[in-house]
């Protein structure tokens, strides 16, 4: 090494000892992985070494794959930057030009979108269809997938995992299912013959609105033909993200624990308050509890703007999962970009509020909301 500060700044940078034992995984935090020479760098093209470039892959968005894949029974996993991006790298792993695909009606606004808007630019045609309703005629001779959420998103519709799986292998379709709502806490939707499951882990997964991130896994295969898809399109999640993830991870348990008990409690007061036109909270999702989202409408009965500026110590967000107890206002932040007559019909009205219930005291959660929906009376 030269013996200038310029050159000297540049190499002091302590490398890493392989004699030391870390208790939890490193940040790998770098943009590549160094080769010793040109026959090194052959050796990961030959599949003998892991890492070259941190946009193809990286210790621990591969951590954190591999952990989600684990906990929802799949044999391969695949991290990206966001929930939508690991989505997209689902649809493409199965969908090309040409291809329909035949999505629940009743789904997150932004996924609404890129479905919507994004994925006709691809040739791919999206197919909207109520699958509480008997879905089965709206499959087409070049529907290649059917896809919904476990837990819909805002009104917690419970999707029937096996009716799906039924009629996408009587007609040799694959099946892709958002978990996001549920985790892998509450519901397996591998388990029960879901080629695909994806995750926004910057919910529950992350735990602690500090990170934007998305996993996928299922089927290896279709991981396989993702993960290449992701490397083209640019999805990679960063080192850092992907290790805050990961220590969420180990808390994605005990946080739901609480979670699912709190909402199960703010949904039964709710219920009884004559304040409330109603209140959407699901049934029978798993032996452990029904999710931590609640949503209410209260439009008849309550002034909305009233509502959200009088909730206190209640955090309005367009998000949820936090450990705080939040609220999101839906016909405003994700359903916002659909049209009046889509609204009308899923049920997106101008008093549909979506409750994240943290994991604070229930009292205290009942108590914020009841005082809240009191000074908005009407």
């Amino acid at each position: 090494m030269g013996q200038a500060f310029d050159t000297k700044s540049v190499h002091l940078s302590k490398k890493f000892n392989q004699d030391l034992h870390s208790k939890t995984t490193p940040i790998y935090q770098t943009s590549a992985f160094k080769f010793k020479d040109l026959d090194d760098i052959e050796k990961f093209y030959a599949g003998e070494k892991e890492y070259l470039y941190s946009r193809v892959g990286n210790p621990n968005p591969d951590e954190l794959a591999e952990a989600v894949a684990e906990l929802e029974g799949a044999p391969a996993g695949l991290a990206s930057g966001s929930g939508l991006s690991a989505i997209l790298l689902g649809i493409l792993s199965v969908a090309k030009a040409g291809d329909n695909i035949l999505c629940s009606s009743d789904i997150y606004g932004g996924t609404y979108e890129l479905f919507a808007k994004e994925l006709p630019d691809f040739g791919i045609s999206v197919t909207f269809q109520d699958f509480n309703q008997d879905f089965e005629a709206a499959i087409e001779e070049n529907t290649v997938l059917l896809y919904s959420e476990s837990v819909t998103n805002p009104l917690l519709r419970v999707e029937n995992l096996e009716y799906i799986v039924r009629i996408a292998k009587k007609h040799k379709l694959k099946t892709m299912i958002d978990n996001t709502f549920a985790t892998p806490y509450l519901v397996n939707p591998y388990q029960t013959g879901i080629n695909l499951v994806v995750h926004s882990a910057t919910k529950y997964l992350g735990g602690h609105s500090d990170i934007t991130a998305g996993v996928l896994v299922g089927d290896e295969e279709l991981i396989t033909h993702a993960k290449q898809k992701g490397v083209n399109l640019g999805t990679a999640l960063s080192p850092m993200e992907a290790w805050l993830t990961v220590r969420g991870l180990k808390t994605l348990s005990v946080r739901m624990e609480r979670h699912v008990k709190n909402a199960q409690k703010l949904a039964d007061a709710l219920k009884q308050h004559s304040l409330v036109d109603k209140v959407y909270y699901p049934e029978h999702v798993s032996e452990k509890g029904n999710g931590a989202i609640v949503s209410i409408d209260i439009t008849e009965s309550c002034n909305v703007e009233t509502f959200f500026k009088v909730l206190g110590w209640v955090k309005i967000v367009p998000t949820l999962a936090g450990v705080e107890t939040s609220v999101s206002y839906p016909i405003a932040t994700s359903h916002r970009n659909l049209s009046k007559d889509t609204q009308q019909e899923l049920g997106i009205t101008k008093g549909l509020v979506r409750i994240s219930v943290g994991i604070e005291d229930a009292t205290d959660i009942i108590e914020a909301f009841s005082n809240a929906i009191e000074k908005a009376k009407l």
